[in-house]
């Protein structure tokens, strides 16, 4: 393998961060195998070494540098798995001096020096505390509390300032070993060379010693050269990447905006846009997931599907489930639940014509569940499924549970039964806002709450709206540790009724959205996987040796 093969594979790579950064990594062992640059090489590592120890040698005795400890020779136990040939590295601390920081970055006061801090633009200060070409280490961790991570290193040409939590390294030959060929390096393996290295419980920092121990590739200058060359190209993809990963999040965030608020007069256009480029606007998981937020919100206003004037006006369906919860509730088949009417005044959005508003408790019977005593081993393990919230997961079949519970428990405890077709909802801690549809007859926790509509009211279209709702219901939760959403909010929280009829086209419309979005994810996760492996195996042929 030779860099010609590396740049045409480029396009097929991809530029996602991971990605980029593995590059780095075959990029450097392409190097140290003698494979980036066809030429003889110039220099080897051993006459490397030598001409190190002259330089070092002579700023000793001019008192440039202090005593240079001597270091244990590289073993196959300190290199990264994708290196096998210790003879080709020496200690960073044999090539380089490392100087810590010298300026608190809190008290340092703006000037015309940059100042490298952990963050990835300079700050500035009224002083410098270096002069030269620098490799610079965070000394502390990224994301501390007894986390060890690095987020970037940096490199930094002439006067500069230096916070006290990073370090900066200097070669003593820089015409041999270049401040920018380290950084490339250590950046491309930080993981394994310097986070490895990271210790502490509560504060996890890296010292000044366990870098000198860092293993260096002993790469000739030209080849360093090269090197560069290519991060360079690294460089270009990932601020590419960056410009139009913005792009397309501004192009996609207006479209949708479009959608979530629309226009009546361009709807359709926007719609249309929007579905025909979905491949291009939609490239990253976070963007489905905006995308299948906007279908939903769409369903739930009246957008999604045309409506049909010989459907039965949802004001007449309401009379009807009027008319069927009074006939439960007299019959001791649903609770009864005293709740004011909605009306269009003051509701969240605005719905077609032939829609009509309500609320959640006016179109189903609510109810939430139990937990038996633990230590009565006679309720539970018996014949009669019990779900608690973290089993609801938007599922559209819910059914088998973890824990089940017996008939005693129902008798002595205060249960809801719930029926197949009834649709749950989870109430408390990270799962309020989790929708299933029962496929059995169950119980639930208290943090549950059932619901079985009314005739008239699709079971699979109040899933759709419960799981359009979501952000809302975490906005109207209370409590510290574990906040939760009340049953009466639930049923309190206003409800768009379609007709009937166009409760099922929605319903089916979403579904064929949501296929489509499945499609997109699987898209993208077939691609990650085949450039992973493509990735794989030029790392792989790069370690061979030349």
């Amino acid at each position: 393998m030779n860099t010609g093969l590396l740049l045409a594979a480029l396009p097929l790579i991809g530029d996602d961060p991971d990605r980029v950064n593995q590059i780095r990594k075959i990029v450097v062992a392409l190097a140290i195998t003698g494979k980036l640059d066809s030429r003889a090489v110039s220099l080897r590592p051993a006459q490397i070494i030598e001409s190190v120890v002259r330089v070092k040698t002579e700023l000793a005795k001019q008192g440039a540098i202090p005593k240079q400890k001597q270091y244990a020779p590289v073993t196959q136990v300190d290199l990264p798995d994708t290196f096998s040939d210790p003879s080709q590295f020496a200690r960073l601390g044999e090539l380089a001096r490392i100087e810590k920081g010298k300026t608190g970055i809190q008290q340092a006061r703006s000037g015309s020096f940059p100042l490298v801090v952990t963050a990835a633009e300079r700050a500035s200060c009224d002083h410098f505390d270096f002069d030269g070409a620098a490799a610079i280490i965070p000394l502390v961790s990224s994301t501390g509390h007894g986390n060890a991570s690095l987020n970037r290193l940096h490199y930094q040409e002439g006067r500069f300032a230096l916070g006290t939590i990073l370090a900066a390294v200097f070669p003593h030959e820089p015409k041999l070993i270049s401040a920018r060929f380290l950084f490339e390096y250590l950046s491309a393996f930080k993981d394994e060379l310097l986070v490895t290295r990271m210790t502490g419980t509560a504060n996890v920092t890296l010292t000044i010693g366990g870098i000198a121990e860092v293993p260096i590739p002993l790469v000739c200058p030209r080849v360093q050269k090269r090197v560069d060359e290519l991060m360079a190209l690294c460089d270009q993809l990932e601020s590419a990447r960056v410009e139009r990963e913005a792009t397309r999040d501004r192009l996609t965030v207006s479209s949708l905006a479009r959608l979530n608020t629309p226009d009546s007069e361009t709807f359709q256009d926007d719609a249309r846009f929007m579905l025909n480029a979905l491949p291009a606007l939609t490239t990253r998981p976070d963007q489905i997931k905006q995308l299948r937020q906007a279908i939903l919100d769409l369903a739930v206003r009246g957008k999604l599907v045309l409506q049909d004037p010989k459907d039965e006006p949802a004001s007449e369906l309401l009379k009807r489930i009027a008319k069927e919860k009074a006939r439960l509730v007299q019959a001791g088949e649903a609770r009864k639940a005293e709740i004011d009417p909605a009306n269009s005044e003051g509701m969240p959005f605005f719905v077609p014509s032939n829609w009509v508003w309500t609320r959640l408790g006016s179109i189903g019977d609510w109810g939430s569940g139990s937990t038996p005593p633990r230590g009565n081993s006679e309720l539970y393990g018996g014949s009669v499924p019990w779900f608690k919230s973290g089993e609801l997961n938007d599922n559209r079949v819910l059914a088998g549970s973890e824990e089940t519970v017996t008939q005693l428990a129902i008798d002595k405890g205060s249960f809801r039964l719930n029926k197949p077709g009834d649709v749950l909802l989870a109430m408390y801690g990270a799962t309020i806002g989790k929708v299933a549809i029962l496929a059995e007859s169950a119980v639930t926790n208290q943090a549950v709450c059932g619901c079985t509509p009314f005739a008239g009211v699709d079971n699979q279209f109040l899933f759709l709206f419960l799981l359009s709702q979501r952000e809302q219901f975490h906005s109207a939760s209370e409590g510290g540790a574990q906040p939760n959403i009340s049953k009466v909010k639930i049923v309190w929280t206003p409800f768009p009724l379609p007709p009937l009829a166009e409760q099922y086209r929605i319903v089916a419309k979403v579904d064929a959205l949501m296929a489509l979005c499945d499609q997109l994810e699987t898209s993208l996760t077939d691609t990650a996987t085949a450039r992973s492996r493509l990735l794989d195996s030029l790392l792989a042929e790069a370690l061979e040796p030349a």
